[in-house]
């Protein structure tokens, strides 16, 4: 859990979460993103998007229903360690989908095989036809700020609770 004060702070933290996303690269990832309207879950994409190096505009997904951006993911460890590695960040927002089956329709299993890291708000919409999250991110509202809490679904996602508690901004 961290307690950041600012849209600033939010762009930090989430910038330096590229890092330990990175292993996406390899063998993708899948991120929920909670949080009320206008809690800051764009922002923190954003934010993570700065992080991997991308310079465009990262736009919210409202009515597109998906974003892509490929980056280059540095990676921490093993036989590729320090090596560059192309990686293709969906954000999703599926707000306005009214049911599941669309993400059928919307190739979502294209999106989720393979080396992408998936971002998913409002992912309660695709209940039935998105696996278990790596990892939850909540975003909560405090009186200067925001609350992030996370919490993990899988092995990977354990991994990545474990860096993002040692993140300080």
């Amino acid at each position: 859990m961290i307690d950041l004060i600012g849209e600033e702070k939010m762009m930090a933290f989430a910038g330096q979460c590229a890092a330990v996303f990175s292993d996406a690269a390899i063998d993708g990832g899948l991120i929920f993103l909670e949080g009320d309207l206008g809690a800051g879950k764009t922002t923190f994409s954003r934010g993570l998007m700065r992080g991997f190096g991308y310079v465009g505009p990262v736009k919210s997904p409202t009515y597109t229903l998906v974003e892509t951006y490929d980056v280059l993911a540095v990676q921490k460890e093993g036989p590729q360690a320090d090596q560059r590695l192309p990686l293709t960040v969906c954000h999703f927002d599926l707000y306005r989908v009214a049911d599941p089956e669309e993400l059928e329709f919307m190739g979502i299993r294209d999106y989720l095989e393979g080396a992408h890291l998936c971002l998913m708000e409002w992912a309660d919409k695709g209940s039935g036809f998105l696996p278990a999250a790596d990892l939850i991110l909540s975003i909560a509202d405090i009186e200067d700020g925001r609350q992030l809490t996370w919490q993990a679904s899988t092995e990977k996602g354990q991994s990545w609770c474990q860096q993002l508690n040692l993140i300080d901004v």
